[in-house]
């Protein structure tokens, strides 16, 4: 047997040195072309999808280590909110008299804001939050602002099989042309999540007050939906006097797609009224998110080049 010389390490240092210099040169910040930078860097996200993966699982279990009860937690905040506004909106205000199974009503909307809100500010923090990934290595940045989109994706899902499940324990099971509204709804939350998450991830790193006044702005947009209220009650005090400001209520698409999924899982509130061609509405809105999609990774694109030394 012969023995194999060792390399020596200005040898292997060549070799490393040659191996780089044969990588194709990666541009960051502005990737070229409206259209091609943005299916680029979504393909750049998507051959990296594994690490995707794994960025969810490590803030979900980052979330709640140490923690006896563990995904429990997560239940906590939107029952806990489910109780206090059934009983001081529904019952001491009266709410629920002019809402049938205002309880289901509720929840429902909550369901569909709560991922909203979480995949929003979620993402408006992650840049910042994983400063340290980003200074050190290279990744697609927009990694970042989509994992907390995965992470309030798995904790709406919860939400809504507890939801299913009430719904068929009440009796009050939601018809296929009912449920047909669901699936459209959920695209109109998701593109919408994931066009601000972008946006404001990138804006925050530049201006931190972005996630304070994101906090303020979700708040006031809560209640300027029909969460806790029907919409029945915009309908009367808006539509015959104030038509302007009705349809500008409408343009809204997160009240678009929580007033789909209160159609889609509301069975008891078959007969109340809801916006005309409200389907119609979901597919303009789902339309024109998609293209501000674009605009907005357009944004964080021009942005991105500076993260490093601004984080």
């Amino acid at each position: 047997m012969t023995e194999s010389t060792p390399r020596s390490p200005s040898t292997s240092l060549a070799q490393r040195v040659a191996r780089i210099e044969g990588e194709p040169l990666r541009e960051l910040g502005d990737k070229s072309g409206l259209w091609n930078g943005t299916k680029r860097a979504f393909a750049d996200v998507w051959n990296r999808r594994e690490l995707l993966r794994l960025l969810v699982n490590r803030e979900l279990k980052a979330r709640y280590k140490d923690s006896n009860l563990g995904f429990v937690w997560s239940l906590f905040k939107p029952l806990s909110q489910l109780l206090i506004y059934f009983i001081v909106i529904g019952q001491f205000l009266g709410a629920a008299r002019g809402i049938p199974s205002f309880a289901i009503f509720v929840f429902t909307g909550l369901t569909a804001w709560g991922f909203f809100l979480e995949a929003v500010t979620g993402g408006t923090g992650s840049i910042v939050a994983n400063s340290g990934l980003i200074k050190k290595v290279y990744l697609p940045r927009e990694i970042f602002p989509l994992s907390t989109l995965g992470t309030a994706a798995v904790n709406a899902a919860i939400l809504l099989v507890i939801l299913l499940g009430a719904v068929v324990a009440t009796g009050a099971i939601p018809s296929l042309p009912q449920l047909a509204y669901l699936p459209l709804s959920l695209v109109v939350l998701v593109i919408y999540a994931t066009l601000f998450a972008l946006l404001l991830s990138a804006l925050n790193v530049y201006m931190r007050d972005i996630q304070h006044l994101i906090e303020v702005i979700t708040f006031l947009a809560f209640w300027a939906s029909p969460i806790v209220y029907s919409y029945s009650y915009v309908e009367r005090a808006l539509a015959q006097s104030y038509p302007v400001i009705h349809e500008i209520y409408l343009s809204n698409p997160v009240t678009l797609a929580i007033l789909g999924f209160q159609k889609s899982l509301w069975a008891a509130g078959a007969d109340q009224p809801y916006p005309s061609h409200l389907m119609i509405r979901l597919a303009v809105a789902a339309i024109v998110g998609l293209l501000l999609i674009f605009g907005a990774h357009r944004i964080f694109a021009r942005l991105e080049g500076n993260f490093a030394q601004e984080l």
